[in-house]
Formats: C-alpha cells, structure tokens, sequence
C-alpha cells in the first residue's frame, strides 16, 4: 500500500511507522489515521516482524487531532455522525495499538499532545527525548472530556491524571519517566538509535512467548478495568460535545481554541 501521510521503514524485525506531516506538526487527519491503522495491521500480519515502533518524522511526535481538518470537514456533524467517526478513527484505532499482538513502543520527540498523547500511551512502552513534552488539554480549550480514549490514570496513576486534566498543563519527560508513563528518556540525538535497540533487545526474544506475555499483561489491566473504563468515558466524551460549553467555545471560534492550546504547549 502507498501511504501518503506516513512513512514505513523495516530495520531488521523492527517495524517503523512514522507519522509524516513534519509541516503541520504531524497533526493527526482522518487520511493519516487510517495509513496508520492500515501500517500496523500490515506490520503485524508480517511474520518477519517482532516489533513495531511508532514516531514521528521531524521536530514532534504529533500536536494530536488536525483540528483545522475538524473545523472544515466534521463541525456539521450530527451526533451519530460525529460517534461513528470517533468510534472507528480513535476508539477502535487506539485499541487495535493496545491489542496488537506484537509489542509497541513509542518513538517520542517534541510534543505529543492529544490525539498523539492517545496514540503514545497505547503502546506497550515509550522512549522519550529530554525534549519531550506530554499534554492533553482538550478540557480547558474545547470544554471536551479529554481525548476519546481515556488510559491517563492507567498510565500515570489517578492523582496524576486528574491534575494533568484539570489544568491542561504540559509534563515534560522527566517527570514522565518517574511517574512511570515513560519507560526511558534519552538525549534528542540518541531518541531512534536507543528506541532500535530496546526493540532489537526485545525482537531477540522467543516471539510467542513474547505474544502470550503481553496478552497476560493486557488480561491484567483489563481485570484492573481498562477496557471498561476505556469504553465507558468514550460515551462521557460524546457527551461533551452537546453541552453549552462547547457550543460556546465553537462559537466563539476553534481557531482560538487551537491558539490558546498551542500557546500552552509551545515548545
């Protein structure tokens, strides 16, 4: 398949799917979403494949959903239009990163907000440049529940995601890391080279045991309330979307929605 919006390159058993908009960010449209989803069902059907790491090409991982995109193509929708879209582009795609029988690692430079936090933090492990920031502040600049996919407490405890959320603040990746939502954080320079060797390491494994592993580990969370969790604040998300506060801030323009969230998030 020829991809557009993203890159795919094989480096030995690791597969890479890189977002590629380096000139917008690499915003996430609905046509870089479905290569991606498209890249990781081919990555993992490829018996040659161990792993897969997603990244981003240029200075970001992903400023999160290409809200101009929004503007222009969905600001019409009806609410069942706008929940089937959601449903397949953000739940659906999330989980099939979460269900992946091969394991996923995060490649993460610059920012990673929003949709790009959501599509980080369903992989299986992050690797993080010193550089790095995380944010998700889609509470405060749109009145919308968080993203669609709620994984926050799981990833960086309850506490944690409630003060993330609430403020709309950026983490960097340190405190990333000690929090536990990053496994490793390494200078800029080093970000692909470090992130290859941790999937060669993990590449060089017994691949089933590998694959029963992680459904173990998935079975855990979900006995833990994961993917209840998950499902449940999709709906509270749509909710948000018919509320006055949102109607408000769409009216008062999602340009200066998107400028206030990137002032809070500029690098």
């Amino acid at each position: 398949m020829a991809y557009t919006e993203i890159a795919v390159e094989r480096r030995g058993a690791v597969a890479w799917l890189f977002h590629d908009r380096p000139e917008m960010r690499n915003a996430e449209s609905s046509v870089l979403l479905d290569e991606l989803d498209a890249a990781l069902r081919e990555a993992a059907a490829d018996d040659e494949v161990r792993v897969i790491v997603i990244g981003g090409r240029g200075d970001h991982f992903s400023a999160g959903h290409d809200l101009k995109e929004g503007q222009e193509k969905r600001q019409g929708f009806s609410v069942e239009q706008r929940y089937a879209y959601e449903e397949r582009r953000y739940l659906e795609y999330s989980l099939r990163i979460w269900d992946c029988p091969k394991p996923t690692i995060a490649c993460v430079q610059g920012a990673c907000i929003a949709g790009g936090f959501m599509v980080a933090n369903m992989c299986d492990m992050i690797v993080a440049s010193e550089d790095a920031f995380f944010a998700d502040p889609v509470c405060k600049t749109l009145a919308a529940s968080a993203v669609e996919v709620l994984m926050h407490p799981f990833v960086m405890g309850l506490r944690a995601a409630k003060e993330f959320l609430f403020t709309g603040r950026r983490m960097g990746a340190e405190e990333a890391l000690r929090l536990g939502m990053v496994n490793r954080v390494v200078k800029r320079p080093e970000l692909e080279a470090a992130t290859q060797k941790l999937a060669e390491d993990i590449a060089s494994a017994p691949p089933f045991a590998i694959k029963l592993t992680k459904r173990s580990l998935n079975r855990a969370a979900d006995m833990q309330g994961f993917r209840d969790a998950i499902n449940a604040h999709f709906d509270t998300h749509q909710l948000a979307h018919v509320t006055e506060e949102f109607r408000r801030t769409r009216e008062a323009g999602l340009a200066a929605a998107i400028a206030r969230g990137k002032a809070q998030t500029a690098v």
